[in-house]
C-alpha cells in the first residue's frame, strides 16, 4: 500500500506498507522519514516502535504516518495493540479505532520482547 497525502501543503508525504520488513515507511518528497514496526500475532498488529527523523519533527508526520497504518490494519481484518507510545497516544486521541483496539497485555509485550531480539 502507497498512499500520497497532501494534508501538509508544503510536504509530499508517503506512507507505504512493506510487510517483509513489519513496518510502514513514511517518506517525504521521495526521501524515507521515518517508520513504525510491528508484528502481527493473533488475529492482531502490535505496534512496538515508531521513529520520525529529527529534522522533519514539528510537521504532524508521525500522525499522517500512524493514521495510514491504522487505516490499514481495519481494511486488514486485523486488530490493534499499541505498546508504542506515540500509537498509544494517537488511539487516546481517536477514538475512531477503539472498535479494533485491544489492552496491551503482559502476553503481548513478552511476544513483542522475543518476536524483535
Amino acid at each position: 500500500m502507497t498512499h500520497s497525502d497532501n494534508t501538509s501543503p508544503a510536504l509530499d508525504t508517503t506512507v507505504t506498507h512493506v510487510p517483509d520488513r513489519h513496518r510502514y515507511e513514511l517518506g517525504v518528497s521521495g526521501q524515507p522519514v521515518g517508520f513504525t514496526a510491528y508484528r502481527d500475532n493473533d488475529g492482531r498488529r502490535i505496534f512496538f516502535h515508531t521513529e520520525i527523523d529529527d529534522a522533519f519533527s514539528g510537521h504532524g508526520l508521525s500522525s499522517i504516518l500512524i493514521r495510514h497504518a491504522l487505516d490499514d490494519v481495519r481494511r486488514s481484518g486485523l486488530r490493534i495493540a499499541a505498546v508504542c507510545p506515540l500509537v498509544a497516544a494517537y488511539l487516546k486521541k481517536h477514538d475512531d479505532f477503539e472498535d479494533i483496539t485491544d489492552p496491551v497485555t503482559s502476553e503481548i509485550l513478552e511476544f513483542i520482547r522475543s518476536s524483535t531480539q
